[in-house]
């Protein structure tokens, strides 16, 4: 592994750690910082001349700041003669826009795709993008890797009893059936109407959830209006108890107080995102992808298939 070295910016450096512990190696040296009118600054601290260089950068809060540290820092590899830059991008910001959905509207995932690839990566490693079909923005190779192991190992050590998994909106059904089928569990889906941005409200429960544990499950929760609308419907259909898992706690806005409110017993994200000072509750448990990612950077270097991790 000697020809592989992981860097880091600034927005999710512990996680760049495990990644480094797993692949039993050190982060490499690097100067990433702002000027006093917020203009990004990149200097890297040692040699990458014909090296394996993997970027480890969330594009997560605050994230055009993030972002435009991932693109100089890949500017700044590539111009190092790397022999090849690799962005992991645990979370890939702007991947709601993956579409018009009103005329005169970007495509925004598609521009940042295209931003990271101009500025220099030869591959790109994300963990559940959005939508699927983002990977087919890029014209470079994309691994698109799944918390799902992290999240079901979990779930099958927490729970034993009668479960069921919940879709709070028609475009989860996918990721929630190969849960349920994993966990010889039922499956339920939350029908909604979403009038504006962020803002949701549930129209009605297709399943039968009376009398049973409900664990939501989503990519993401942003201002978790929709995981705890769901939540109250799933309590007045019946439900025993409400949990809810996601990959990626984005939590912005009012999150913190509605999760706090809500009936969710607990919240199981993993650490794509670092937690905030103003993003902490009792109830939020955190896993780690480290380990995950780093495997998956050690099955590239070694030209293994990388899809085996999620049979």
């Amino acid at each position: 592994m000697e020809k592989i070295k992981v860097f880091a910016g600034n927005s999710n450096k512990p996680l760049a750690l495990e990644i480094c512990s797993t692949l039993g190696t050190t982060l490499g040296r690097s100067e990433v910082k702002s000027f006093s009118d917020g203009e990004v600054y990149v200097e890297i601290g040692e040699s990458v001349r014909g090296v394996e260089v993997y970027v480890v950068q969330s594009t997560c809060t605050p994230c055009n700041d993030n972002l435009m540290e991932l693109l100089i820092m890949l500017d700044a590899f590539k111009r190092a003669s790397a022999s090849s830059v690799t962005a992991v991008i645990p979370y890939y910001g702007y991947a709601r826009q993956d579409r018009k959905v009103a005329p005169r509207t970007p495509i925004s995932a598609k521009l940042v795709a295209d931003l990271i690839t101009v500025a220099g990566a030869n591959r790109v490693v994300c963990v559940d993008l959005h939508a699927g079909q983002i990977q087919g923005f890029f014209n470079i190779p994309v691994d698109h890797l799944y918390a799902t192991p992290v999240l079901l190992g979990y779930i099958k050590e927490k729970f034993d009893d009668d479960i069921i998994i919940v879709s709070p909106d028609a475009g989860g059904v996918e990721r929630a059936r190969a849960f349920a089928k994993r966990l010889e569990a039922s499956l339920a889906i939350v029908d909604k109407r979403r009038p504006a941005p962020n803002v949701s409200e549930v129209m009605n429960v297709i399943g039968d959830v009376a009398g049973k544990t409900a664990i939501l499950l989503d990519d993401m929760i942003d201002t978790a209006g929709t995981m705890t609308q769901a939540a109250e419907a799933l309590k007045n259909r019946g439900a025993k108890q409400v949990y809810a898992a996601c990959s990626h706690a984005v939590l912005s806005g009012p999150a913190i107080e509605r999760l706090e409110k809500s009936p969710i017993k607990e919240l199981v994200v993993t650490n794509t995102i670092p937690e905030r000072e103003n993003a902490r509750l009792a109830k939020i448990k955190r896993l780690s992808v480290g380990p995950l990612l780093g495997e998956a950077i050690k099955r590239i270097h070694c030209g293994e298939s990388v899809s085996s991790l999620f049979v």
